[in-house]
């Protein structure tokens, strides 16, 4: 009776995870070294539901990933640290992260960027100026994907 009132238990428990995994506001991990980029993708994307989260250097980008399992990762591809498409590179080389899409946005748009950057493992591509509408159209044409788990300490390593 113990064991059949606990599975019930689990059972409900996973249902009522499932629920408001569906029901979460999407994750986007910007990853931008420019502070009024920043701000204006930040907005944007709070102003349309995202939860957002924020790094001005690529090298934190794999641990935040893994904690934050962001829906959509846009990903700068000039940074003070490492190249954008180095951090993506160590993204897509990692199980944990390589299924999530990245999109790579840079102002310095030369021709055979996109195609490098598309090497390297984005699956978008975005010059700045960011013209709005067709940032938003790209966003949502990523966050069309099924939901990815939030990270909780209990499924931690």
């Amino acid at each position: 009776m113990e064991a059949q009132l606990a599975e019930q238990f689990a059972r409900a428990f996973r249902m009522a995870d499932a629920d408001d995994e569906r029901s979460a506001p999407k994750r986007i991990l910007i990853v931008e070294d420019n502070e009024l980029n920043m701000r204006l993708l930040n907005d944007v994307l709070e102003a349309h539901g995202y939860d957002i989260r924020q790094s001005a250097e690529g090298k934190p980008v794999l641990a935040l990933t893994r904690q934050f399992r962001p829906h959509l990762i846009l990903m700068d591809i000039q940074l003070p640290d490492i190249s954008g498409l180095d951090a993506c590179r160590e993204l897509k080389a990692d199980p944990e992260t390589r299924d999530i899409p990245v999109v790579a946005v840079t102002a310095f748009a030369m021709a055979g960027d996109e195609s490098k950057a598309r090497a390297a493992g984005c699956e978008g591509y975005i010059t700045k100026p960011i013209r709005l509408s067709e940032f938003l159209e790209t966003v949502e044409q990523f966050m069309a994907g099924p939901p990815l788990p939030v990270r909780r300490p209990d499924n931690d390593r």
